[in-house]
């Protein structure tokens, strides 16, 4: 039977001796709120009728899985550079093969992974999950992000997301689907993403074809979606169509409510972290990509400023209770600080004061 099956797989060989037979192409990410392109996901391409999945499933038949992956690996990233500002680039790399050679070898050709989402892929077991936390924190540090890939199916279960804590967990295809007739989906796809809230990450919808599924996940406030219906994969770094940026619009402004936390935000000024006086506070103090690092606040009784953690972090279209309850869960010390909101790309918004929610939530 494994001969009868690698006679019928196609001999990846030749593409890693021409590796211009592999293309890549990119699909946009949608920030709902924003109607805009939050970033891409680039996917492989391969010669003939056979889509990427048949042909990583030859290569690791073949013995030559983490080459050909790297090799995809090593495409996208050398297009980095020309991504669209405030966007990023979403790459693929299967968890198992994480710390070969070939991968690390095709990481290192690019030391910083700022504008980078490294996404897992699940479609093997991880046996070693305290190695791959090692592997992951390496990837951190050099800047990149990490996502958890076709959350719902397969290995990438509520253990994995609670070790590896990504910051963007995408939503399997399967709890997508017929999400606006099927009660049962969409209560799963709210967990998930009440899950990924918890744990400060942001949920993709992936796979969205239909204006329903559309609308269900703009009325479930879900950060970030992709699909052929908000963009096919195209050889550049598209943007969003205007008809589409504006169905986008539509459903989003028909789903925001007074239970967001939109309404809610105040202003507040930012400063780079190096600077040596900040100001008056309430100040965000933001890192070189402008992502929030810290806070500087005024205590309440004395005055006096301090520098606070960025403790929480949420999105426009988040609930307004979901943000309290997040909010009063923290550690004693933090639990009253603000909340600093920001879009998709990590860009602050304002600052979300307790109080505020509490009455918000009070009123509803």
């Amino acid at each position: 039977m494994t001969g009868m099956l690698t006679r019928r797989l196609p001999d990846c060989r030749p593409l890693l001796a021409d590796p211009g037979d592999l293309t890549l192409v990119f699909q946009p990410i949608v920030d709902l709120a924003r109607a805009r392109v939050a970033g891409y996901e680039a996917l492989s391409r391969f010669p003939g009728t056979a889509g990427p999945e048949v042909w990583f499933t030859a290569a690791a038949d073949a013995g030559i899985a983490a080459e050909l992956e790297a090799l995809a690996l090593h495409k996208a990233l050398a297009a980095v550079p020309d991504l669209p500002p405030d966007t990023f680039l979403t790459v693929n790399v299967g968890p198992h093969l994480l710390d070969t050679r070939p991968v690390q070898e095709a990481f290192a050709t690019r030391p910083d992974l700022r504008r980078v989402v490294v996404e897992l892929t699940e479609h093997a077991p991880v046996h070693d999950l305290a190695a791959l936390r090692v592997q992951v924190a390496a990837l951190r540090a050099r800047g990149a992000l990490v996502a958890l890939d076709d959350t719902g199916s397969g290995w990438s279960g509520l253990q994995q997301l609670a070790a590896l804590r990504p910051q963007l967990v995408k939503l399997d295809r399967s709890l997508v689907a017929g999400v606006d007739s099927d009660p049962v989906r969409l209560a799963l796809a709210e967990m998930v993403g009440e899950f990924a809230g918890r744990i400060d990450a942001w949920l993709l919808a992936e796979g969205i074809e239909t204006r329903g599924e559309l609308a269900a996940f703009c009325r479930l406030g879900v950060p970030l979606a992709q699909g052929w219906l908000l963009g096919r994969p195209a050889a550049g770094f598209a943007p969003l169509a205007p008809d589409v940026a504006a169905l986008v619009r539509g459903h989003t402004a028909r789903a925001r409510t007074a239970s967001t936390v939109a309404s809610l935000l105040r202003p507040v000024r930012q400063c780079e972290v190096t600077e040596a006086s900040p100001g008056v506070p309430p100040v965000v103090l933001v890192g070189p990509q402008g992502e929030p690092l810290a806070l500087r606040l005024a205590d309440p009784r004395t005055g006096l400023a301090h520098t606070a953690p960025v403790s929480l972090r949420a999105h426009p279209t988040d609930d307004v209770a979901a943000t309290l309850q997040r909010a009063l869960t923290r550690s004693p010390a933090q639990r009253f600080d603000p909340v600093v909101c920001t879009d998709a790309a990590g860009a602050v918004l304002g600052l979300l004061r307790v109080e505020d929610l509490a009455s918000a939530a009070a009123a509803r």
